[in-house]
């Protein structure tokens, strides 16, 4: 009796194309993002976040800065390649910062709108993966 491959196959292919995925090695258009747009959120222990964003390419026009999970909203709005926002956290969250994502819409002259997302993180911890995003 012939036995299916056809499972076995799909499954082998599945999972090499799911390390490929996880693991970067496919092409990305969004490298040169990477290099260019760069962010971090870190807490510290006096009781407040730096959040910080630099265009080294200098063609950023405007940066909408959100936080969310938060009791009150928190929004503001930069012209300019580069800030720094200082907003007070006075606890760490019970659950963990995931829960406060960092959420940036970003006007570029060269990508147009694109959006960022990271996590915060205590200093000394290893800094967050970047979510590129554009619409």
């Amino acid at each position: 009796m012939a036995k299916k491959l056809g499972p076995p196959i799909f499954l082998g292919v599945f999972t090499v194309l799911a390390i490929v995925f996880l693991t970067g090695g496919g092409t990305d258009d969004k490298d040169e993002m990477r290099q260019i747009l760069q962010i971090e959120a870190v807490y510290y222990d006096s009781g407040h976040v730096e959040i910080s964003y630099l265009d080294n390419s200098d063609q950023t026009d405007s940066v909408v800065l959100e936080i969310l999970g938060m009791d009150d909203s928190f929004q503001k709005t930069f012209y300019g390649s580069e800030f720094i926002e200082i907003v007070p956290f006075p606890n760490v969250p019970k659950y963990g910062w995931a829960i406060h994502p960092i959420v940036m819409e970003v006007e570029h002259e060269e990508f147009g709108h694109v959006q960022l997302k990271t996590e915060i993180h205590a200093v000394g911890e290893q800094v967050p993966n970047i979510i590129y995003s554009t619409p």
